[in-house]
């Protein structure tokens, strides 16, 4: 059974997720602001945690922030808010999905159910996947995916599970270009619609992190027009 922490002052909603989700066999724990979210995530195993932006004592803002010190678990921001500068604002600070109030329970349910299967999916190492198969690099950049470890020279590089994702597959791939379209279809695993900002959002946090300077990155490069690759640093 997994732990879903939903967060938000409006009562009726937490109410309301928690019948939605439990229905689906998962465990639902509420909070009712960023502080009482942050004491529950220290006593519980939390494997996802929808969350509301705009709450008393604690927004939904500084509590991913301080999650995404320790944790990386899906997040789903829960908000009223419907601006493209609120929805990149949360996936800024290290929110994995965004879904606007009012919203669809059954929506709300199949995105939890998308989140959740590659959250588990990424914790599964194939059993007779070598190791050697497994490793992907390009120059000083690496990826060991048994391990779910990013290195840049050596130096271990923390990426959430949806950077990660990005990157991997870039680095998979590299030398290759793929369109913002595509790469939000491969990770989203859902149609591209409206995708620009979502994806843009997250390689310019990957490039934050694996690059030494990010507005003239080695590794992780703009094809003008066209989309992204990871440079072949190895050929």
């Amino acid at each position: 059974m997994y732990n879903i922490l939903v967060c938000d002052d409006e009562k009726e909603i937490t109410d309301a997720i928690e019948i939605y989700l439990s229905q689906e066999g998962y465990r639902v724990l509420k909070a009712y602001n960023g502080k009482q979210a942050l004491e529950i995530m220290k006593k519980e195993e939390i494997h996802l945690l929808i969350i509301d932006l705009m709450m008393p004592e604690m927004d939904g803002i500084h509590a991913i922030l301080e999650i995404r010190k320790t944790s990386s678990i899906p997040i789903i921001v829960l908000s009223a808010k419907s601006q493209d500068a609120d929805k990149i604002l949360g996936l800024n600070v290290g929110a994995d999905d965004y879904v606007t109030k009012p919203f669809n329970p059954l929506e709300l349910v199949a995105r939890v159910k998308s989140q959740m299967r590659r959250y588990t999916a990424l914790g599964n190492i194939a059993e007779n996947a070598s190791e050697e198969e497994n490793v992907f690099h390009s120059g000083g950049l690496v990826i060991d995916d048994n391990k779910k470890e990013v290195t840049v020279d050596g130096e271990p590089i923390r990426l959430t599970r949806i950077e990660y994702n990005i990157l991997l597959f870039l680095l998979q791939n590299k030398g290759k270009v793929f369109s913002i379209e595509q790469i939000y279809e491969k990770i989203w695993k859902e149609e591209a619609f409206c995708a620009d900002n979502t994806v843009t959002v997250h390689i310019r946090h990957i490039r934050e992190k694996i690059e030494i300077d990010p507005k003239n990155p080695k590794y992780l490069k703009v094809m003008w027009g066209i989309g992204y690759k990871v440079e072949d640093l190895d050929s």
